[in-house]
C-alpha cells in the first residue's frame, strides 16, 4: 500500500515507519525535524509539513491508500495537537477522496473495562484528572472521526513500553482490555498497521494490549 504516517519521528511514529517499509509499503513520513528520522529507504518519502492547516496536507495524503497517526500530546501544556491535527487530516483526506485512517487514542478515554480492580480504577482516576486536557483532547478527537465520512479506527493503548515487537498483543472491538496494562510502541504499531486492511476495525475504537 501507499501510506502516509503523521507523527512519523515518534516512539510509536517511528516504529510504524520501519514496520511499514519492512512489509513492503510505500511511506511518505510526515515530520518537523527531518533529523529525527534517521532512516533511509528506497519507498521511504520525507516530508516536512505541519499539522494543523490541511491546505498543505492534501498533496502528501492524495494518491495514497491509508493515512496513519501518531500524533499526540505530551502532557497537558501540548494537549490540542491530536484534535486540532486530525480535524486537519480529515479535511484533506475529504478533499483527495482518501478513506482510510488509523489513529492512536488512548485507553482512558473509553470506559473501564469490566473485572479491573479498585486499584486500578483509583489508578486511573488519578491518572485522569492529572493529564484531563489530554485525554480531553483525545476524546475529541474520536468525535472529529466519528462526525467524519472516513473509515477510520482508534486504537486505544494502555501505559506505552520500549519493549520489542512480539505480536503477542490483544484487542478487543469497541471496549477497553481489563487487566491489559501496558503494550510496548513496536506491537502498537503492528497493531495499526494490522487494523488497515480489517474491515471489522473500521468505525470503532479498538481496546488493545500486550
Amino acid at each position: 500500500m501507499r501510506l502516509t504516517v503523521f507523527g512519523a519521528t515518534g516512539g510509536t511514529g517511528a516504529h510504524l515507519v520501519r514496520q511499514a517499509l519492512d512489509a513492503g509499503h510505500q511511506v511518505t513520513a510526515v515530520v518537523r525535524d527531518p533529523a529525527r528520522l534517521p532512516l533511509t529507504h528506497a519507498s521511504l518519502e520525507v516530508a516536512v509539513a505541519g499539522v494543523t492547516d490541511p491546505g498543505p496536507l492534501r498533496p502528501l495524503v492524495a494518491g495514497r491508500d491509508a493515512v496513519l497517526s501518531a500524533l499526540g500530546a505530551a502532557g497537558n501544556k501540548t494537549a490540542g495537537i491530536a484534535s486540532a491535527a486530525t480535524a486537519a487530516i480529515l479535511s484533506a483526506m475529504s478533499a483527495e477522496r482518501i478513506r482510510r485512517i488509523v489513529v492512536i487514542s488512548a485507553n482512558p478515554v473509553g470506559p473501564v473495562a469490566p473485572g479491573e480492580s479498585v486499584v486500578f480504577r483509583a489508578m486511573r482516576r488519578a491518572l485522569l484528572t492529572a493529564l484531563k486536557d489530554v485525554y480531553a483532547d483525545l476524546a475529541r478527537m474520536e468525535a472529529e472521526l466519528a462526525r467524519s465520512d472516513a473509515d477510520w479506527t482508534a486504537l486505544r493503548p494502555p501505559r506505552l513500553t520500549d519493549g520489542p515487537l512480539t505480536g503477542a498483543y490483544v484487542r478487543e472491538l469497541g471496549a477497553n482490555l481489563a487487566r491489559r496494562h501496558s503494550i510496548s510502541r513496536a506491537d502498537l504499531a503492528h497493531a495499526m498497521l494490522d487494523a488497515l486492511d480489517d474491515p471489522a476495525t473500521v468505525g470503532k475504537a479498538v481496546g488493545v494490549g500486550g
